[in-house]
């Protein structure tokens, strides 16, 4: 038995709030956890809904049923299994959408918010692609263990990084928050710590802290 590959047109599916313009001063590329759906995810950035705003919500290419064969969608941007094709392909999709929409913003602040299985997602592309960008958000999820750092930390060092974590986040534990910041530390990462008050999720009142911090940082 021999495997191959070939590429097929896929339609990808994304959700955006604001209209983009000139006059946008905030470009948000916001990418969900692992069996969330994009339109869903998005609604926690309800608070960005603004004139200054405009937030790009990309959804995992792999849809499923969450239990058994019928009920809730979900989707997920990679499994195990032909891992780098499966990065190569939301890599394209991510890549696609902002070429296509940062050139019809091009003096807005360009923020990266990855949240669970989206910061891995986020880290991936950003490492794969180098594009511009001001922020880089890692919301409830960790840095990829598997990327070598160290060729790119002027590059990403020169950007604002930072690590939100609820106090009672329920599949981050105290021991991932302490390997999370030792290892940040050791890839020679310079990234914010942020603690808040809630559990595995987008809550409003850290989101408005971010949203601060962006504006005066």
């Amino acid at each position: 038995m021999q495997e191959h590959t070939t590429e097929v047109k896929k339609k990808a599916h994304y959700y955006t709030t604001g209209t983009p313009s000139a006059s946008t001063k905030y470009f948000w590329i916001v990418c969900h956890g692992y069996g969330h759906l994009a339109s869903d995810f998005l609604k926690d950035f309800a608070m960005l809904d603004t004139d200054e705003h405009f937030v790009l919500a990309p959804e995992g290419l792999s849809r499923f049923y969450w239990k058994g064969f019928s009920g809730r969608i979900a989707a997920s941007w990679m499994t195990s299994k032909d891992r780098l094709d499966e990065i190569d392909d939301y890599t394209n999709l991510i890549r696609g959408l902002y070429d296509e929409y940062r050139s019809q913003m091009k003096n807005a602040k360009i923020i990266l918010l990855g949240f669970s299985q989206g910061c891995a997602t986020q880290m991936r592309w950003i490492i794969n692609e180098l594009p511009a960008f001001d922020a880089l958000v890692m919301w409830a999820g960790l840095f990829p263990e598997d990327i070598d750092y160290t060729p790119h930390l002027d590059y990403l060092n020169d950007k604002e990084m930072y690590f939100y974590y609820g106090d009672e986040d329920q599949f981050l534990n105290e021991a991932y928050i302490i390997a999370q910041k030792e290892f940040m530390k050791n890839k020679g990462l310079n990234v914010q710590t942020i603690p808040f008050e809630g559990k595995h999720k987008v809550e409003e009142k850290a989101l408005e802290d971010l949203v601060k911090k962006l504006m005066y940082d």
